[in-house]
């Protein structure tokens, strides 16, 4: 009789009428039990050893990884994704104040009325998820200050210029960001280098406060104030072990001549009031002065360093360019802009277009291996609103 599955049976095969002894069904009979039972079982564990074996060896599983029916997921629509904080603002602008002169001491642009940002300082704000607005010292006080209703926060750089029109600009900007903190809208202020010096001179009402130090090209620490609290600062989301390898590694950058020590500012009352010292660091003759400082009660941060520099300026030989220095400069950068997303203006969208830093362009300097590498060059004519 022809097999019911198509095949033959072979010369060695039993004829197809002969009766299997009881003894042979009984085997093939547990046989057929013990595959039924447990090749499933085996199976079903070989299946959970792999995925023990892979979430050991990576930590974390994609969905189509996981076998429990959630790469699925992957196939929920984009309207699924989490609302936005109605309470921020995604498409947040800074304010940088220009700085008097070319920024390459008159090698491009000798226009006694020019002033200049460092690109280095529009790309640390853009790098964290923000546009910039130029707020050029020298233009008309009424422009300026309707650029400063454009924005959701002002930085203030480094440089050289303490007194003159330049540090009655900054006093005037100052100002401003307080009163806009005292109606309510939250509106944070970076002042770095040059800019905490002149913070440090406006709030104490004290042109001559300043002390000299010895803190050019220095890759340096930061020594954590003892028991300082860190929550609600610009460390608050810095990793522990960057936290620890800031006290111990030089992951920072300073390029100064002056600053204040931590005595002094405790000693002066309007800057104590004022301001809580966060770190200090130690110049190149052992002097310690203030190296970052948090305003009590407003969206003020004051570095004596520069956390641009970092990964944005190559013209200074000590400039630290490491993975951790790389995320500090980004950690900084990231929390002037979760500040800034805060502020409760809303600017026109064409008005912010029509005076944003795009409007601009960049002037290589760093040719000569030293200074800035780029700089964005303003001069009066320039100004729009």
């Amino acid at each position: 009789m022809p097999s019911l599955f198509g095949s033959n049976p072979s010369s060695s095969d039993p004829a197809n009428d002969t009766v299997p002894s009881p003894s042979s069904s009984c085997s093939s009979s547990s046989l057929d039990m013990w595959n039924y039972f447990f090749v499933p079982i085996l199976l079903c564990l070989t299946k959970e050893l792999s995925l023990a074996k892979a979430q050991t060896s990576t930590g974390l599983l994609l969905p189509s990884q996981r076998g429990d029916g959630s790469a699925d997921d992957s196939l929920i629509s984009f309207s699924s994704c989490a609302n936005s904080d109605p309470k921020l603002y995604y498409r947040p602008v800074i304010g940088i104040l220009s700085h008097p002169g070319d920024g390459a001491s008159g090698r491009l642009n000798d226009d006694t009325n020019a002033s200049y940002i460092a690109a280095s300082y529009v790309k640390f704000v853009e790098a964290a998820g923000a546009r910039i607005i130029p707020l050029i010292y020298n233009e008309p006080e009424e422009i300026l200050f309707q650029k400063l209703e454009l924005v959701n926060g002002v930085l203030f750089t480094g440089g050289w210029s303490k007194y003159g029109l330049y540090y009655d600009i900054a006093k005037k900007i100052f100002k401003k960001v307080i009163e806009k903190n005292d109606r309510g809208d939250h509106f944070p202020l970076y002042a770095i280098c040059l800019g905490f010096e002149l913070l440090t001179m406006i709030i104490s009402e004290d042109k001559n406060i300043l002390e000299p130090f010895s803190a050019s090209n220095q890759a340096s620490s930061l020594q954590f104030v003892e028991n300082v609290n860190i929550e609600g600062t610009v460390f608050q989301r810095f990793p522990p072990n960057l936290l620890q390898k800031l006290g111990t590694d030089c992951l920072v950058m300073q390029n100064h001549r002056y600053g204040i020590s931590p005595e002094k500012l405790q000693n002066t009352p309007n800057l104590s009031r004022f301001f809580k010292i966060l770190t200090t660091s130690t110049d190149k003759n052992n002097k310690v002065y203030v190296s970052t400082a948090q305003a009590h009660g407003y969206p003020v941060t004051a570095f004596q360093w520069h956390p641009e520099k970092n990964a944005f300026e190559w013209g200074l030989p000590m400039i630290p360019h490491s993975d951790d220095a790389i995320e500090v400069t980004q950690h900084v950068a990231n929390f002037l802009i979760r500040e800034a997303r805060r502020s409760l203006n809303r600017p026109a969208a064409q008005k912010v277009l029509d005076n944003l830093i795009y409007n601009y362009s960049p002037t290589f300097c760093g040719k000569a291996g030293r200074g800035f590498d780029e700089v964005y060059i303003f001069t009066q004519r320039q100004a729009r609103i």
